[in-house]
């Protein structure tokens, strides 16, 4: 039989046990803590592993720097990165854009929130905290009692204390002041109750994220057709939320939080509230607190929904490309590798040569192809036209088809660039006579030009060729001009 004394000692062993208080308890919880907080803030709640690794780089050094070298751990800043994720500090995480991020996991949040309550003011028992707790048993009654005439008189004595005090305003026409120590109170316990929220949504996403483990752990083992399989993980997939205590009970705060309206009246309510003088006096860290409600509960509600989507992602992607066969081969392979590692580590020296692996492993292939593919197109190619070859092509179309007519290119540009050193080549070509414009004379003046000396500039030019046909092409080039002579140049 377990004795009370033991009982409370295995309670606190369990409580130890978790990673939020195994870090506090660390001899360097005061670095780690330190460095947290100064690398993930709410509003860089995901820092690069390349970005987190160089800050925690640059702090150490600050802090060798301050004389505080003896206090630090061995080892880089990587290392120490590393060992905090192994730990169940950090998380790591593959975004979208294939960038790998840290996150601060929901024992570091909590860890992060003791220190900072302790190390700021202490909390008091005052009015406010009394009145929220008497007000939350007075909720949890109302919510427990199934007896409807009891309901109805709370209520209705609700109602009438609150008609009396409509009518005491106006009577009076005045609002009584709370004093601004009371005021002060009360935002202390808003204050107090907005730092348990970080924590709690990190909570929710790292339980839908175990579930998911759960689900693709048990999806890689399962022995049932694939029919159940896929009726079963898809609809866990979908209802994701529901899965878990947490998630249960994120998705009853959600819909007092979901709602764009009541956050926004939520605004609303902390602009006035930091409107009031007595808002002066609370330290800037109480006010920015304050001001960033809104936003940390819409940066928490992103946190869980990403974990939502992810979670749903994976499983999803896992059922459609379920193979149990290559998993399990997957599984033997790498259970072979880790068993390999375990039995060659103890024995091995730092720096010791591995032996290479000098050949793959020969597939195990069942059967291959034993002929070709058909090179041959799928139809023959159309039939070329029949053509006259007896019949006779004078000289004229010969040459109307045939190259650049050099000659009279050269003497068009002597005769149409006569009274200017140079001409512009479009021009010229478009005051041509016809049978100077087809596509290859353009070409012609292009390579004349280049002989005698050619200056373009970053304006196109435009200009209609015409085939011997009669049909048209119009052509684009870089604005042209030409000397109009060889001994120009």
């Amino acid at each position: 039989m377990i004795t009370r004394a033991e009982g409370a000692y295995l309670g606190a062993v369990r409580a130890f046990q978790n990673p939020m208080l195994d870090l506090l308890h660390k001899r360097h919880a005061p670095l780690v803590v330190s460095l947290l907080s100064l690398v993930f803030t709410a509003e860089r709640p995901a820092v690069p592993v390349a970005d987190a690794h160089t800050e925690v780089a640059d702090a150490l050094d600050q802090l060798r720097a301050a004389g505080h070298g003896d206090a630090l751990p061995v080892g880089s800043a990587r290392d120490l990165c590393r060992q905090w994720a192994d730990a169940g500090w950090l998380v790591r995480q593959v975004l979208d854009d294939d960038v790998e991020v840290y996150r601060l996991s929901a024992h570091a949040v909590g860890a992060l929130e003791v220190a900072g309550r302790a190390g700021g003011a202490r909390a008091r028992v005052s009015q406010s905290r009394v009145r929220t707790l008497l007000e939350a048993v007075e909720r949890l009654a109302l919510d427990a009692d199934p007896d409807v005439m009891m309901r109805i008189a709370r209520l209705d004595t609700e109602v009438k204390r609150l008609q009396a005090e409509i009518a005491r305003l106006e009577r009076t026409g005045e609002v009584d002041e709370v004093d601004d120590e009371e005021l002060l109170e009360e935002a202390e316990n808003v204050v107090h109750l907005v730092r348990e929220l970080p924590a709690d949504f990190a909570r929710v996403a790292e339980s839908i994220k175990a579930m998911q483990r759960d689900v693709v752990t048990a999806l890689r083992q399962d022995q049932r057709p694939t029919g159940d399989v896929l009726r079963e993980y898809l609809q866990r997939g979908e209802q994701v939320m529901d899965a878990t205590p947490e998630g249960r009970a994120f998705a009853g705060a959600l819909r007092l939080l979901g709602d764009p309206q009541r956050l926004d009246e939520l605004s609303t309510q902390l602009d006035t509230v930091l409107r009031h003088r007595f808002a002066a006096r609370l330290p800037s860290a109480q006010r920015a607190e304050l001001r960033e409600i809104v936003r940390r509960i819409e940066q928490g509600l992103d946190q869980v929904f990403t974990a939502q989507r992810e979670a749903s992602y994976v499983i999803t992607a896992q059922v459609r490309n379920h193979d149990p066969l290559r998993d399990r081969q997957v599984d033997d392979l790498l259970r072979d590798v880790m068993t390999g590692m375990q039995a060659w580590l103890p024995d091995s020296r730092r720096g010791q040569a591995v032996t290479p692996l000098r050949r793959l492993p020969v597939a195990d292939v069942e059967h291959l192809r034993q002929t070709p593919g058909d090179l041959r197109p799928a139809q023959a190619p159309d039939a070329l036209p029949d053509r006259d070859d007896d019949a006779d092509v004078s000289d004229t179309d010969a040459r109307a088809w045939g190259g650049p007519h050099y000659a009279d290119l050269d003497a068009h540009l002597r005769t149409f660039g006569e009274d200017a050193p140079e001409v512009d080549l479009a021009a010229a070509f478009r005051a041509a006579p016809a049978e100077l414009r087809r596509p290859v004379d353009l070409l012609g003046l292009l390579e004349l030009a280049h002989q005698r000396g050619m200056t373009e500039s970053d304006e196109v030019a435009f200009v209609d060729a015409v085939r011997p046909d009669g049909t048209r092409r119009r052509f684009a080039f870089g604005a042209t001009t030409t000397r109009t002579r060889d001994e120009d140049r």
